[in-house]
């Protein structure tokens, strides 16, 4: 089978516009990681079932390995490094600092990007709700009760809009 003739995509990643060149059929990941110099998503198993490479396609928590780019052309994507900056994190990427909810950190960019589609969509979840948000992100290492508190910290010091 031959592999298709590469085509040029303009992709919205983290508030900016670049322009890529690869075979539509490319996952998302391999441009984030290889085009773009992204590292926040990483490559787990390529079959979408670790998490490992989640990031949000129009807010929605979405694994990369599995999208083709020609799918993803002017949709707005967002990975772990347009969150915020070591400077200013996230509040949930301060939440997992400060609960210190890593130990590789493989999984923490899938988790981090889960939980940030969570608040977005249920800005008060349940813990049933956060465990549902998280459970096909695999964690190897067993940090799982630090994470909740992660998520738990997230949810008290995230803001909620206004209705």
């Amino acid at each position: 089978m031959r592999a298709s003739a590469r085509a040029a995509f303009r992709l919205s990643v983290n508030g900016g516009w670049h322009e890529v060149e690869a075979a539509p059929e490319t996952p998302l990941l391999h441009v984030l990681r290889n085009d773009l110099g992204l590292n926040g998503p990483k490559y787990g198993c390529g079959l979408a079932q670790c998490g490992a490479c989640m990031v949000l396609v129009e807010g929605v928590a979405r694994r990369a390995c599995v999208l083709p780019v020609a799918q993803m052309e002017g949709r707005r994507i967002v990975t772990l490094e347009g969150l915020g900056t070591p400077e200013a994190p996230d509040p949930v990427q301060a939440a997992f600092i400060a609960e210190e909810a890593a130990q590789c950190g493989y999984c923490t960019n899938g988790m981090i990007m889960s939980v940030k589609a969570l608040l977005a969509r249920t800005p008060r979840p349940s813990e049933q709700e956060i465990r549902a948000a998280l459970r096909h992100n695999l964690c190897r290492c067993g940090t799982h009760v630090e994470i909740l508190r992660a998520v738990a910290r997230a949810v008290e010091t995230t803001e909620v809009a206004p209705t």
